[in-house]
């Protein structure tokens, strides 16, 4: 009896051991495996670029105090809402140009955001201080060549701009050898799958009321006027390379 009751305390006590000891191993193996899933970072994020000049830099023509609240309210705004997406929606797709070029199948969280990080990134490049004026070189030649001539050009992307009704953009693309003109809609932009306008951007105008208000309030075609002073046309010969 006694050597009976021995073997079954020892028995017991090496199974009580083995689970003792094998559950934190299938605990700490599940924990690794959640804290791999919640650490894992998308392909592909977008980043805010930095404002190439001062708030106040392009005074008169857009004020600083729009500009503060342009690019740290607004643009802020758009990336991290859509890098929240990435991350929630499982987006995986490696770059900014596959991400437009399959806008068709993303929310429409992904899809405004996406488009407002990029759209801003671009806009404030094509802008500088002490700017404006006529292209000259391969831009002037590009623009004579598809729109007949400077003024031309001038006259139907500033149209482009003031006939956009409620909010979105204006744009200049290329197309083959060719430049266009047109307009999308809220932050959708000619790289997207789903746009009407399709086209390489060269040059982008905001003409979300939030980009002019507060100096132009209503008056978004002496916003367009003004803001052709400030049009980095450097950076749109970069470009169009």
């Amino acid at each position: 009896m006694k050597s009976s009751r021995r073997k079954f305390l020892q028995t017991t006590l090496k199974a009580t051991a083995l689970t003792t000891l094998g559950t934190p191993v299938i605990l700490h193996a599940a924990t690794d495996n959640l804290a791999e899933k919640v650490s894992a970072k998308p392909a592909f994020q977008f980043a805010q670029v930095s404002l190439p000049y001062a708030f106040n830099a392009l005074e008169p023509h857009v004020d600083a105090l729009t500009m503060d609240i342009h690019y740290n309210k607004h643009h802020t705004a758009y990336i991290k809402n859509v890098n929240e997406s990435i991350t929630l929606e499982n987006i995986n797709y490696s770059s900014e140009k596959d991400f437009f070029a399959n806008t068709s199948k993303l929310s429409l969280k992904a899809r405004n955001n996406g488009g407002g990080a990029w759209n801003h990134n671009f806009f404030w490049q094509v802008m500088r201080p002490n700017a404006g004026g006529t292209p000259s070189g391969k831009v002037l030649e590009a623009i004579t060549a598809s729109f007949g001539s400077f003024e031309k050009f001038k006259e139907q992307f500033s149209q482009a701009g003031i006939t956009r009704f409620g909010s979105g953009w204006a744009w200049l693309v290329t197309d083959g050898k060719a430049l266009k003109i047109g307009s999308t809609p809220n932050q959708d932009n000619p790289l997207m799958d789903i746009s009407e306008l399709k086209g390489k951007p060269i040059l982008a105008l905001d003409v979300w009321e939030h980009a002019y208000y507060l100096k132009y309030q209503n008056k978004r075609a002496d916003y367009i006027t003004s803001w052709w002073n400030i049009v980095n046309w450097d950076e749109v010969a970069r470009q169009l390379s």
